[in-house]
């Protein structure tokens, strides 16, 4: 997201405030995500929720990277923003029922803050990848990741709905 309002820039010829309410409407997509992923996570569980969000992230991605027309672009920023963040909105909950108490606190922090120190460098690297290749190829290798995550769940993630906390 740190890299949208260039990217509509550079690509697109957006202007600064154009990119600012294009911007503007991918974080509202991103409340509404977060407030709907835990919705759905309550409704239909955590594990299928996370891959529901991945997957529609995966698809939003591609989609948006593709658009042209600003209108298009507005609709689907919230889509994208929904989709690709939405997921934060279930973190908390996936890790306390992951962890007894005892261990739950220092769990949640030392999860959380490694991927707040892997994510520190994303900009770095989106803007080499940029630099070397194209937004197109950064936006493809974004999409590569969650493609990743969604494996990643399948496999290694147990649903934990209704999971008594200890």
């Amino acid at each position: 997201m740190i890299w949208l309002p260039n990217f509509l820039s550079k690509q697109l010829g957006f202007s600064l405030t154009k990119s600012g309410l294009w911007t503007a409407v991918t974080v509202c997509g991103m409340m509404v995500g977060i407030w709907l992923f835990g919705r759905l996570a309550d409704k239909l569980g955590r594990k299928p929720t996370f891959i529901l969000f991945q997957v529609c992230a995966v698809a939003s991605i591609l989609i948006y990277s593709q658009l042209s027309d600003p209108t298009a672009m507005l609709f689907a920023g919230a889509i994208l923003g929904a989709s690709v963040n939405g997921m934060m909105g279930g973190y908390g909950a996936l890790m306390a029922e992951a962890y007894p108490t005892s261990a739950r606190a220092t769990a949640q922090n030392v999860l959380f803050n490694i991927g707040r120190a892997v994510g520190g460098f994303s900009p770095m690297v989106v803007g080499m990848i940029i630099s070397m290749y194209s937004y197109q190829v950064a936006i493809a290798f974004l999409a590569i990741i969650y493609v990743i995550d969604i494996l990643a769940t399948v496999f290694l993630i147990p649903e934990l709905k209704g999971k008594e906390l200890e």
